[in-house]
């Protein structure tokens, strides 16, 4: 071969070599970085109905599934770069339910970015969540090119809304009835909030269709932060749902007292909140600060909830608007605790209205109401820790228990590595376990600021002996021991340069 040719070849593979370098130097970065902790303000004004009606395409009207199916279909299609439609399943009727992605990678899995949703509708004649998360992927979509902050968002999160759980219980619900339970439950008769799996108490509801699509759904993506939209109250409402010591199924009681009419049509007395002041005792979790926090956060952004108000005179009044679920009164099989205690999800029960089904003509102030806190609920998953948990060879350990010392419930890493957690600032110890590693533990500090990037190695038990032991790089407001891997436009020119002596050494 020509010395010219053997030349040529020898820049042409050193420059892919290079360049390939460069890519998964990039993508590294990428991947170990945090979002951004620059938070652009966000405080849109509550309520202007000339503003609403003109920024809005969507109806402010009830969409059945038909009118519903075509909406999200058609978003689909309108905005492909930061929507993609999926159904995990179908319903007791065989209605898909749907889940829109609204995110700027709609697509696929950013590695490091976390995964939050919301569910509405799972009593089908609650129905003001299931349109308020319709205008929100509207509101999401259009407002990716002219407002910072929902382009901050959709950048760093993949937001899963499922407007409707229970679709067959919809359809047969009737607006403008505000108390009753026509539509409540699915086309079997069950109510969907009691037919999951019980922390507490053994649960033996036969399981239903849409029950059973959303657990397969949690257990494939690590969902880390979760809300679901009800109506009957207006309140924000937290683990425990359930108690020890509970003994009666007070869920149903209390459903019908609370329901009861009299012989002259009229509503008697609300008897909810006479039987809770007597009965009901909170059922805290380890995350009672951190549940109270993100359940204040939806309240106080919201426009009265805050103010904690009864719904009518001699009704339950809220401090703050947020309440404990089993302090409110105790359920059994309930979505939200399922979330928390199976799959390591903070998930927070958001009452939107005194009246379950209220006529169209009030959806406006709603959504007026209700858009800055439920975007700004979404932000919550941006605070905390999160990072990989990887061996000593950099490959990523899936489905390592984590867990922060004094909080029991625990997660687990995804098959990235990646994970999780929903903190308030303080100082932490996290503890990690995997099969066949040594456990790990490491001191980090949470502020208020930014999330704290907490990357942990993981040794193999039988060469405990031999490994040695050298920090992980950690974000935020920690130290680095020992130099600092570089970064920016200076760790890519020392990459490069690393990599080109290297391809000139093969080449002798």
């Amino acid at each position: 071969m020509k010395p010219a040719m053997w030349y040529l070849i020898m820049i042409v593979v050193g420059f892919f070599y290079v360049y390939l370098t460069a890519v998964q130097y990039i993508r590294g970065q990428e991947a170990n970085q945090p979002p951004t902790s620059y938070q652009p303000h966000y405080d849109p004004q509550y309520y202007d109905e000339n503003l609403i009606s003109s920024s809005n395409t969507l109806d402010f009207e009830y969409h059945n599934y038909a009118k519903m199916t075509d909406f999200v279909r058609s978003m689909s299609a309108t905005y492909p770069n930061l929507t993609a439609l999926y159904s995990i399943g179908k319903s007791v009727q065989g209605r898909e339910l749907w889940v829109m992605v609204v995110s700027a990678s709609p697509y696929e899995h950013i590695v490091g970015q976390p995964n939050v949703k919301y569910v509405a509708n799972m009593h089908g004649n609650e129905a003001v969540g299931r349109e308020m998360l319709l205008h929100l992927i509207e509101y999401l979509t259009k407002s990716y090119t002219t407002d910072d902050y929902v382009r901050w968002l959709l950048d760093n999160t993949r937001i899963h809304i499922m407007p409707s759980m229970n679709p067959d219980g919809f359809e047969v619900a009737k607006e403008g009835v505000c108390r009753g339970g026509q539509g409540r439950y699915n086309a079997r008769g069950f109510d969907l909030n009691r037919n999951f799996p019980d922390y507490f108490k053994q649960n033996n509801k036969r399981n239903q269709a849409e029950t059973e699509a959303v657990k397969q759904w949690v257990s494939k993506i690590q969902f880390v932060l979760s809300a679901n939209l009800h109506g009957g109250a207006l309140v924000a409402s937290y683990p425990f749902d359930n108690s020890p010591n509970t003994t009666l199924d007070w869920s149903q009681l209390l459903h019908i007292l609370n329901t009861t009419q009299g012989k002259d049509g009229r509503e008697e007395v609300d008897y909810r909140s006479v039987f809770q002041q007597f009965t009901s005792t909170p059922s805290l979790t380890p995350d009672e600060d951190v549940f109270r926090h993100i359940a204040g956060v939806y309240s106080f952004n919201h426009a009265s909830m805050h103010l904690g108000l009864p719904c009518k005179p001699g009704a339950h009044s809220f401090s703050n608007g947020t309440t404990n679920g089993a302090a409110w009164y105790p359920l059994t099989g309930g979505m939200q605790d399922y979330n928390y205690v199976w799959h390591g999800c903070m998930d927070v029960t958001i009452e939107l209205s005194c009246c379950k089904y209220p006529t169209a003509d009030q959806l406006p102030k709603f959504w007026a109401d209700n858009k800055k806190a439920l975007v700004r609920y979404l932000a919550e998953v941006h605070r905390g820790v999160r990072g990989f948990v990887k061996d000593e060879q950099g490959r990523p350990v899936e489905g390592a228990s984590i867990k922060i010392r004094g909080r029991d419930v625990g997660f687990q890493t995804t098959k990235y590595g990646e994970y999780w957690r929903v903190l308030l600032p303080g100082r932490y110890t996290i503890e990690v376990y995997a099969g066949g590693f040594d456990p790990r533990e490491e001191d980090f500090t949470v502020v208020e600021t930014n999330p704290t990037l907490l990357n942990l190695t993981l040794y193999r038990a039988a060469d405990r002996h031999e490994a040695q032991r050298r920090p992980s790089y950690v974000g935020g407001p920690n130290q680095q021991q020992g130099a600092a891997p570089q970064s920016g436009i200076s760790g890519f020119l020392s990459s490069i340069s690393s990599q080109i002596s290297n391809v000139f050494s093969i080449f002798g």
